[in-house]
């Protein structure tokens, strides 16, 4: 289970989000309480181990800028979380490491996820960054060739349930581990991140016992892409 903490604003919330098991951490450049300019992201980045993601994200903003910010400050993934079109998004998928591209839900079904560049695909809530959480039902349709990464009002305590029902690739969480704007708790971190692993998990093992105990398929790596 791929797990991304985001809205970082300092050194010491990346740091302790990577000790407490996150794969990726994120840095909002858009206009938001959790805004980060990319030189202190940058700094922030080049502390951190060179296996965890450092992820970028923007909202309509320029793709020639995205991919400049990118390269400038180091980080190894865009997330375009706005009205970004397919003909932008592919652009910027071939000139950046990794691209995730982020969709607000509606209020009738999954928006139309291909064409943009990527495998990466980002579900949300309708204000991003609100800490609201949206029909997860939605969500059950995705296609299952993308790796579908769940944020909007995730907790540590509904996490579990929003795995265990959507079944994503990985998840997303910002709001749902601060004491305040822009300040995240380690425990909130530490307790989201354990009961992430701990739903797949006990999901992986349910799939094997499914099949007969035959563990034919090993949980998909990401790490190894």
């Amino acid at each position: 289970m791929f797990v991304k903490i985001c809205g970082i604003t300092n050194e010491d919330d990346a740091l302790i989000a990577v000790a407490m098991g996150a794969d990726a951490v994120g840095f909002v450049f858009a206009p938001s309480p959790r805004q980060i300019s990319p030189s202190k992201a940058s700094d922030i980045a080049k502390r951190l181990p060179k296996e965890t993601r450092t992820v970028g994200v923007f909202r309509n903003e320029s793709k020639e800028r995205v991919v400049r910010t990118i390269a400038e400050s180091g980080l190894s993934c865009a997330q375009l979380h706005g009205h970004e079109t397919s003909e932008e998004c592919l652009w910027i998928a071939e000139r950046v490491p990794m691209m995730i591209k982020g969709f607000a839900m509606g209020d009738t079904s999954t928006p139309n996820l291909r064409g943009y560049g990527t495998k990466y695909i980002l579900l949300d809530a309708p204000a991003p960054g609100a800490g609201q959480v949206f029909d997860w039902s939605l969500a059950e349709n995705a296609p299952r060739d993308f790796r579908v990464i769940m944020a909007g009002g995730l907790t540590p305590e509904n996490v579990s349930v929003a795995i265990r029902k959507v079944q994503p690739w990985g998840v997303d969480v910002s709001t749902g581990v601060e004491s305040a704007p822009g300040k995240k708790d380690p425990t909130l971190i530490k307790r989201f991140v354990d009961a992430a692993r701990n739903s797949a998990q006990v999901m992986e093992e349910e799939a094997v016992a499914a099949r007969g105990g035959e563990d034919e398929e090993m949980p998909y790596d990401w790490e190894v892409e």
